[in-house]
């Protein structure tokens, strides 16, 4: 699995804060929501109501449309971040609290490492799950209290928009989003709000599904992706429209090599991404220096 360097050079506590109108002085656009053209400010409604039919079945069908890969995704996503014990961390779009789970094991292997198991984390160390979708954070919130994490103070559920996120400028010493930027109805300003919040030496990290570019493999990738994920969402999900909306997304979204452009263009530095499984997904990483 190589990774690519696309780095240009193009740019060399109380963290909450009150929930930014970044949107309010737009004129209305057109925007992407999967294969249709929708207005800008229709988009999040809908990709609301998308995740808040899924989120009951949401671990089950990303079990079942990856044969359960998409848990060694996010293991490498996180391998990537090296958690480390006091650290303040963002998850942005991850209500289900998959990646913070694995953020959190990953710094109580730090802690274990030195002293004692323990099943608290220090204080200091605090997880922010945001997402925008309250739905999706319930699903966490009990997910949660059935690993006996339920009290857990270094988990910190916050229901926000990755567009203009509640908190403050450089609090944060690293930046995760899985699965969830393709969602976002401006990434631009996604990213540029991910930049603003991590601190100098803060790392970004995106899961996404990518681009293949193999063309046998691309051929049988999309058979797969337009006949057969949302068939299975509607035999067991009962909603087949969600499904079909998740591929559209997937082919809306940036190349690998555009959307590292865009992560440069946003102040991050030394940007790279790493394919897996031949560019179904693609993991992106920066640098704010």
């Amino acid at each position: 699995m190589a990774v690519r360097s696309i780095y240009r050079g193009l740019r060399k506590n109380n963290l909450l804060l009150p929930l930014r109108n970044t949107g309010s002085h737009l004129h209305s656009h057109a925007t992407s929501f999967g294969f249709k053209e929708v207005r800008e400010e229709d988009k999040s409604q809908l990709v609301g109501d998308v995740f808040t039919k899924v989120a009951s079945n949401y671990d089950l069908m990303n079990d079942l449309m990856s044969g359960g890969m998409h848990r060694l995704w996010k293991e490498r996503l996180v391998s990537k971040l090296n958690p480390f014990q006091g650290m303040k961390h963002l998850d942005v779009a991850g209500g289900t609290g998959d990646v913070a789970f694995r953020i959190r094991e990953g710094i109580n292997g730090a802690i274990i490492r030195h002293r004692a198991m323990r099943n608290d984390l220090p204080d200091e160390t605090k997880i922010f799950v945001c997402d925008i979708n309250p739905n999706m954070l319930n699903v966490g919130k009990k997910r949660a209290q059935e690993r006996g994490l339920g009290d857990d103070k270094s988990l910190v559920w916050v229901e926000g928009d990755a567009e203009a996120l509640k908190f403050e400028d450089n609090s944060m010493d690293g930046y995760t989003i899985a699965f969830g930027i393709r969602n976002v109805t401006h990434i631009e300003k996604a990213l540029s709000e991910a930049h603003r919040v991590l601190k100098r030496g803060g790392r970004f990290l995106c899961l996404e599904l990518s681009h293949v570019e193999l063309p046998i493999f691309k051929d049988l990738y999309d058979y797969y992706s337009f006949s057969v994920i949302p068939a299975l969402g509607d035999l067991v999900a009962g909603d087949r429209g969600s499904y079909q909306y998740l591929v559209e997304s997937i082919r809306r979204f940036p190349s690998q090599d555009k959307f590292a452009e865009m992560i440069a263009e946003a102040g991050f530095q030394k940007v790279e991404y790493e394919n897996l499984v031949g560019g179904v997904v693609a993991i992106h990483s920066g640098f704010k220096l």
